[in-house]
């Protein structure tokens, strides 16, 4: 289909030439003004580079060297325990640490329609997913105040959210007077996007005028708050930590002092909260040395050999899960921004436009989604903190509709944990 190249702005043709990417301008003729205007906007907040890099990025767990990462257990924390608890208090009630909620997916899977933060987990009354995890970090927050019988600080609590979902979150949390908690300290911002691209690199399109987006990853967090202020904002409120948590486990230990207090004590840029797997076939992320950094590495990376391999005392060498909560040093993080992280192309079957214009539904992968992981952040660091938790205590996740890691079994070990009424 031809194209009236004039009729598009000198810089953002410059720009799609520059780029390969003219396809993407394939049908201006037939949009209006609107359109144009809308289409244009999404294109310029493309990241190019992310998407020359990935191209250029060969398979990232090819030639990995992986060996374990020494974990604090359970019982070498107890020896600790009371000096790290002070620290961490201390850091609490000088409002030097910050939530962030990773909340940007919908519970569809779940078969939930809506923001997955907003799924009701109580039976016989409401209490939904970003309350409980408000709760959870405030129950940490009165107990570092009555520590030294002192004014409580609130802390500031950050969500994530997508571009498909930002709307009804803040709506939900609104509706809901922000179940208590005052609204100044919590802030919502959207997850950068990226493109959808063919097997060679070229930007799909949704509809004529729509780019074909997608969140890009738990791993761009931390561009996504430079991007938006809202970085600046908790610097200049004197935040010198961030605990970025995943938003499904209802026992998330938010601001939890001993972790704080075992991080800052230790001097660590950051800092893992891990589980022992039930057992070494667990599908779940270790946390480890990848080509002598700390990282973590996925379950599909591990051989058989890797996974039954153990040390002297007879203990697996990766026998620690990630429950995806971390804590990051903000100056430390800032000095780590300029490091590249590594982009993961997922291979997916994804819907666009055909060059004609027609809707094309593969029934094989076709194109590739960009993500950053936010366990890749950790290779910037020359040292990362792996601290054991109790599983029954501080990991309930809500990832399947029904079996494990369900509703069911969350409603089940809070029940457990907190003895409170659903």
């Amino acid at each position: 289909m031809s194209m009236q190249k004039a009729d598009i702005p000198e810089s953002i043709l410059q720009l799609a030439e520059k780029n390969g990417q003219l396809q993407v301008f394939r049908f201006w003729n037939e949009l209006n003004e609107l359109s144009r205007a809308d289409l244009v906007k999404q294109f310029e907040s493309i990241d190019f580079d992310m998407i020359k890099e990935a191209m250029e990025q060969t398979n990232l767990a090819s030639g990995s060297l992986i060996s374990p990462l020494k974990t604090m257990t359970l019982a070498q924390q107890e020896e600790r325990k009371a000096a790290f608890q002070t620290e961490g208090n201390h850091l609490i009630r000088e409002g030097k640490v910050a939530a962030l909620v990773l909340a940007g997916g919908q519970g569809s899977r779940l078969g939930f329609n809506g923001p997955k933060g907003t799924l009701n987990v109580g039976i016989t009354r409401e209490l939904y997913l970003f309350e409980i995890l408000l709760n959870n970090m405030l129950a940490n927050i009165r107990a570092a105040a009555a520590e030294t019988n002192q004014e409580m600080k609130y802390l500031h609590f950050c969500v994530m959210t997508s571009d498909q979902n930002h709307e009804q979150t803040v709506s939900f949390f609104e509706d809901h007077h922000f179940f208590g908690y005052p609204e100044k300290y919590i802030h919502f911002f959207k997850q950068d996007q990226a493109p959808a691209l063919s097997h060679s690199g070229e930007i799909l399109l949704d509809e004529k005028d729509r780019i074909s987006l997608a969140p890009n990853g738990n791993g761009g967090w931390f561009r996504s708050m430079m991007r938006c202020g809202l970085w600046d904002l908790l610097k200049k409120d004197g935040v010198e930590w961030i605990n970025v948590v995943s938003v499904d486990n209802v026992l998330q230990n938010i601001a939890d002092p001993v972790f704080l207090g075992a991080a800052s004590l230790a001097g660590v840029p950051a800092a893992a909260k891990v589980i022992a797997k039930v057992s070494p076939d667990e599908r779940v992320g270790a946390i480890c040395y990848r080509n002598g950094r700390p990282s973590v590495v996925e379950y599909s990376e591990l051989t058989d050999e890797m996974r039954l391999a153990t040390d002297e005392k007879g203990q697996y060498l990766y026998h620690f899960g990630v429950t995806l909560n971390y804590l990051f040093k903000m100056t430390e993080t800032e000095k780590a921004a300029g490091t590249s992280l590594p982009i993961h192309k997922a291979n997916k079957k994804i819907k666009c436009l055909t060059e004609a214009g027609e809707p094309f539904v593969p029934e094989e992968p076709n194109a590739y989604k960009l993500e950053y992981f936010i366990f890749d952040i950790l290779e910037a660091f020359d040292e990362v903190l792996s601290m054991e938790c109790l599983r029954e205590d501080e990991f309930a996740p809500i990832k399947n509709k029904a079996g494990v890691d369900s509703l069911q079994t969350a409603r089940d070990l809070l029940v457990k944990k907190t003895g409170i009424t659903l």
